[in-house]
C-alpha cells in the first residue's frame, strides 16, 4: 500500500506540474530552436507522460524547430521514454491489483493470456497506428505479465514511424505545405504494408497451430 500512495503522489504532483506550465514548455521548444537537445527532449518527455496537449502538436513543433531528421529523433526520444517511465510506475505500483482484476472473469483471462503470449507483435503493431491511445498500450502492457524489455523493444521500435510522421509534417507544414499530402501519402502506403503484413504473420501462426 505505501509504493502505491508514493507512486501516486509522484504521479498526481508531476502532472500538476506538467498542466500548470504546458504553456512555458510550447515556448521553450520555439525559443531554443536547435539549441538544447537534452532540454527539449526532457520537456518532449514531460508532454508525453501527461498529454495535456496532444503529442501529434508537440512532434510538430520539434519538427519545425529541429528539422525533419534531429527533430523525429527528439519526437521519438520523448515518447519512447516517456512510455517506459510510465510502464515502470505502473509495474511497479499497480501490477497486483491488475492481474487480479484481469483474471477475475475467464474472458479477461482468455485474452490476457493471449495478449502475454503475442505481446511483442501485438504491442508493436498497436503503435504503428496512432490512432490508439498509447496509454491504454501502456497500461495494459504493465499490468500484463508481459517482460519489460520485450516491452521496452517492441514500445520503442513501433513508435518510429509515427514519430517520424508527425516531425515531417511540422517541417513541412512551416517550411512546404505542397509537400504535406506526398508525406501523408507515403505513411498510409506504410499502414496497408503493415496490416498486409500482420495478416500473413496471423496466417502463419494460424497454419502452425493446425499443424
Amino acid at each position: 500500500m505505501k509504493k502505491k500512495i508514493i507512486v501516486s503522489i509522484f504521479l498526481v504532483g508531476l502532472g500538476t506540474l506538467v498542466l500548470m506550465y504546458q504553456n512555458h514548455f510550447l515556448s521553450a521548444i520555439e525559443t531554443l530552436g536547435d539549441q538544447s537537445i537534452i532540454l527539449t527532449t526532457l520537456i518532449a518527455t514531460l508532454l508525453s507522460l501527461f498529454p495535456v496537449i496532444p503529442y501529434p502538436l508537440i512532434g510538430g513543433l520539434i519538427g519545425a524547430a529541429y528539422g525533419p531528421y534531429l527533430g523525429s529523433l527528439v519526437t521519438w526520444l520523448g515518447s519512447s521514454i516517456a512510455s517506459i517511465l510510465f510502464f515502470t510506475f505502473i509495474r511497479y505500483g499497480y501490477q497486483d491489483i491488475g492481474l487480479k482484476m484481469m483474471h477475475r472473469y475467464q474472458l479477461t483471462s482468455k485474452i490476457t493470456s493471449l495478449f502475454e503470449k503475442n505481446a511483442f507483435m501485438t504491442i508493436f503493431i498497436t503503435r504503428l497506428i496512432p490512432i490508439i491511445p498509447s496509454i491504454l498500450v501502456n497500461t495494459y502492457s504493465a499490468l500484463s505479465r508481459v517482460p519489460p524489455m520485450h516491452y521496452i523493444v517492441a514500445s520503442s521500435l513501433g513508435k518510429v514511424p509515427s514519430m517520424i510522421l508527425f516531425a515531417t509534417v511540422g517541417y513541412t507544414l512551416f517550411n512546404d505545405p505542397q509537400q504535406l499530402v506526398i508525406v501523408i501519402f507515403y505513411y498510409l502506403a506504410f499502414l496497408l504494408f503493415v496490416y498486409g503484413g500482420y495478416r500473413l504473420w496471423l496466417r502463419a501462426n494460424r497454419l502452425k497451430k493446425e499443424l
